[in-house]
């Protein structure tokens, strides 16, 4: 049993874009790691993006890209 949690910030992330990276996790687990879809598990958590940060700073906003904007 293979359990994958993916971590993206609250900002943007559509539920089809979800679904899409749910999909597509799973393929590569059961491509790489021969697992069975069934018993692969995905789950996302959405981080408020002032919780966010990276460089040793707080990330303030996302542009559109996902090109992280710092304080």
């Amino acid at each position: 049993m293979s359990y994958i949690n993916i971590r993206v910030t609250d900002t943007n992330v559509t539920s089809e874009q979800k679904k899409l990276l749910i999909e597509g996790v799973t393929k590569l687990i059961v491509s790489v790691l021969n697992e069975k879809p069934e018993t692969t598990h995905v789950v996302i958590d959405e981080i408020q993006i002032q919780n966010w940060g990276f460089n040793g700073k707080q990330s303030l906003k996302i542009k559109k890209n996902h090109i992280y904007i710092q304080h």
